[in-house]
């Protein structure tokens, strides 16, 4: 079997066995927990039009079921590597990536898959809510239509199952045919996050999922991926430190484009490795 220590991934120190299907990490702590891993970054670069070298050489092991947070200043590239999950910078001309983000199991590797694949298993929750303008309904199944899912039993009960696991159904179970505009701000972010639960992707990831919402909506947010990840992996991006130290269980620190750190949550907030981590997270720059 192989495995990867997750405190030391970043310096690229593994040990290897025999496994074909699934790989397990080893917490560097008094613990010694053994996590499953859903992915790893390996060696991973990107080049914005093919000129700025934005990632260089990332590493990155993300637990299976667990959330992994992504730190760090402004522009340090914590967004370009999560939307090279699935394939966002695809979108765009010129941009190229090297390197590898294996998905397991299987260790399929998504920089070499049709993107169009990836967005299939790989769902994705933006800053600002973006539900279409459609019902509730129709925003929840959507993906599940695009799959060619269209019995209409298996999409009320995806529907019902999305909207509880985001925790948003008690409050709209009686007007699920009405215009999702007509939400507020933090329900419609918990709606964009039951349609990408909806299709049972691998990974979920958030890019500061919370970062347009008041305080109250946020709590609810953060109450909802601590229950979420209990069946979902989720890797998040976000500028609070303080909310990744709440609900992450593994955080990594990029800067200048680089992966820094990457620890135990509460091990790398209490008692960073790297004085590049520890000037950033005691405000001493960023």
């Amino acid at each position: 079997m192989t495995t990867q220590t997750l405190s030391t991934f970043s310096s690229q120190s593994a040990a290897t066995e025999q496994d074909s299907v699934k790989r397990t990490a080893a917490i560097s702590s008094a613990s010694s927990v053994k996590e499953t891993l859903r992915a790893e970054v390996k060696n991973l670069n990107f080049w914005y039009g093919g000129k700025v070298h934005a990632l260089h050489n990332v590493n990155l092991p993300i637990a299976d079921k667990k959330i992994t947070a992504l730190i760090g200043p402004s522009g340090c590239g914590k967004s370009t590597l999560l939307r090279s999950f699935n394939r966002m910078h695809d979108l765009y001309p010129g941009n190229r990536y090297e390197g590898e983000i294996l998905l397991h199991p299987g260790a399929h590797n998504l920089i070499d898959m049709d993107p169009g694949l990836v967005r299939l298993t790989v769902g994705m929750v933006f800053q600002k809510p973006n539900p279409f303008p459609k019902s509730i309904y129709e925003n929840v199944v959507a993906g599940l239509r695009i799959r060619g899912v269209s019995n209409k039993a298996e999409l009320d009960a995806r529907a019902e199952e999305s909207l509880r696991g985001a925790a948003i159904w008690d409050e709209v179970k009686d007007r699920l045919h009405t215009s999702a505009y007509g939400l507020s701000g933090g329900q419609q972010q918990r709606l964009c996050i039951a349609r990408a639960l909806a299709p049972k992707p691998d990974l979920l990831l958030l890019d500061e999922p919370t970062s347009a919402l008041d305080p109250i909506a946020t709590a609810k947010i953060e109450d909802l991926l601590s229950d979420l990840h209990k069946e979902t992996t989720v890797v998040m991006v976000t500028h609070n430190m303080q909310q990744a130290a709440r609900i992450s269980h593994y955080t990594a620190y990029m800067h200048m484009g680089e992966m820094v750190e990457f620890a135990p949550t509460d091990t790398l907030f209490t008692s960073p490795a790297k004085v590049k981590t520890r000037d950033y997270i005691t405000g001493r720059f960023g």
